[in-house]
């Protein structure tokens, strides 16, 4: 402990004289160990920690594709023209996500590829300290990113599967019971099925006085 002597006469500084502090307790002892051994396997630790997330994070998106989560339609053609563009976005972003997460990841388990400067050489346990600070960083940053990634894969797949369909060519039929018109089913026999609003219908093409091609029904 330090304490302050009393300073000669017409001086204004102050001296101070050194004495020995409390003795160090055995709960002391015990702390600097404890701090000793977090900051020796500190970054350890964290290189573990962005394995276990890569590998858990990895087998999510592989479940996300592998069980066709990602197909919704069999075709985005069948998309509306103004909503297909957007899936494409999204699964592009979607994309620069993922592989920004991954190497982060990465960079997170296993470190930064760089050569040591040997002028600047710091002690062992301070540069582990700071690589485990970087480390630690690029791990909440990769796991943001891939999470990221996950919820753009099912946005696009969200709107894959509930998008509005795209409208197909219909036919209008003239006949004598009246105007029938829908997208074209099938045709058998002479008998055309339409899909209109209320259904499948049936028209006999043989009592059928005009066929005109149409891009929406009336």
């Amino acid at each position: 402990m330090s304490r302050p002597a009393q300073p000669p006469s017409g001086t204004n500084s102050a001296r101070y004289r050194l004495a020995a502090g409390p003795s160090a307790t055995a709960n002391h002892l015990r702390v600097a160990q404890e701090r000793e051994r977090l900051l020796r396997t500190e970054l350890t630790r964290v290189q573990q920690a962005a394995i276990a997330w890569r590998n858990g994070l990895g087998a999510l998106l592989i479940a996300l594709v592998g069980f066709g989560l990602v197909k919704g339609r069999s075709d985005i053609s069948q998309l509306d023209p103004g909503w297909a563009p957007w899936v494409g976005v999204l699964l592009l972003v979607a994309l620069l996500a993922g592989a920004l997460g991954a190497l982060l990841l990465i960079r997170a388990a296993h470190g930064r590829p760089k050569i040591t400067d040997t002028r600047v050489v710091l002690p062992i346990r301070v540069s582990d300290h700071v690589e485990a600070i970087d480390s630690a960083l690029a791990l909440r940053r990769g796991i943001t990113a891939t999470l990221a990634c996950a919820a753009l894969l099912v946005a696009a797949v969200g709107t894959t599967w509930y998008g509005p369909e795209r409208t197909k060519p219909s036919i209008l039929v003239n006949t004598p019971s009246g105007p029938v018109c829908g997208a074209v089913v099938r045709l058998n026999h002479g008998i055309l099925v339409l899909k209109t609003d209320a259904g499948e219908v049936a028209v006999d093409m043989s009592t059928a006085t005009s066929v005109v091609a149409v891009d929406r029904c009336p």
